[in-house]
């Protein structure tokens, strides 16, 4: 599960190394990879809502 999270940072930033995606796709399931993406997009958004509430107030 932590190869999938690490393969999700790194495509948030659109960073991967070829050899990388090429590993990936072929080792990784995609059950893994979708529920790291929406648990990183998740963090993601709370980490705004968290800033913007910060900064307005």
């Amino acid at each position: 599960m932590f190869k999938a999270v690490k393969a999700v940072f790194w495509s948030f930033f659109g960073v991967r190394k070829g050899k990388d995606h090429d590993w990936d796709s072929e080792n990784l399931k995609i059950s893994h990879v979708i529920i790291a993406g929406l648990l990183s997009a998740a963090v993601f958004i709370f980490a705004l809502v968290m800033l913007v509430k910060f900064v307005t107030s």
